[in-house]
């Protein structure tokens, strides 16, 4: 019998690399939830911080009719966290994952972008637009996508 030589295997590394910061855009949409959820694991399971961010809409319109806009946005910001922390709380010593949440005001895309840059971010988490008119001017995510600055991910 000949000895045979093997070259040197490629080895699986298991938690070496990967994402350090992984951003999540959410706003209160079923969607945005489920991605949540859904970067929550990857943060666990990575070691990562995950960036919960909120972007507040500056609606002109609503604004110049004299709508409290900001109010109604602080609001929903508020109840995000509280959301967010009663379901840390229920995982606490089971689940434990590094979070913080960040709030930008403007559009979608635009706050996002400058919170994965602000924050450094490996990767982005969202949720699929649930909005009809997206298949004709395009979604936040397939903005995302398309800006090729990020791995991003789309959660149905």
């Amino acid at each position: 019998m000949t000895e045979q030589q093997h070259s040197p295997a490629h080895r699986f590394e298991r938690g070496t690399d990967g994402p350090k910061v992984i951003v999540v855009g959410v706003d209160g949409s079923d969607s945005s939830l489920r991605a949540a959820a859904y970067a929550g694991g990857l943060a666990r399971r990575q070691h990562a911080l995950l960036a919960v961010v909120y972007v507040q809409p500056v609606l002109a319109a609503g604004a110049a009719l004299g709508a409290p806009v900001t109010d109604t946005t602080d609001a929903i910001a508020e109840d995000l966290v509280a959301q967010i922390r009663e379901a840390t709380e229920r995982t606490k010593g089971i689940f434990d994952v590094r979070w913080e949440f960040h709030t930008f005001r403007g559009d979608p895309y635009n706050g996002l972008v400058k919170a994965a840059d602000d924050l450094k971010a490996d990767a982005v988490v969202v949720g699929a637009s649930e909005q009809a008119g997206h298949r004709i001017i395009g979604s936040v995510a397939i903005r995302l996508v398309k800006a090729g600055r990020w791995p991003v991910t789309v959660v149905p």
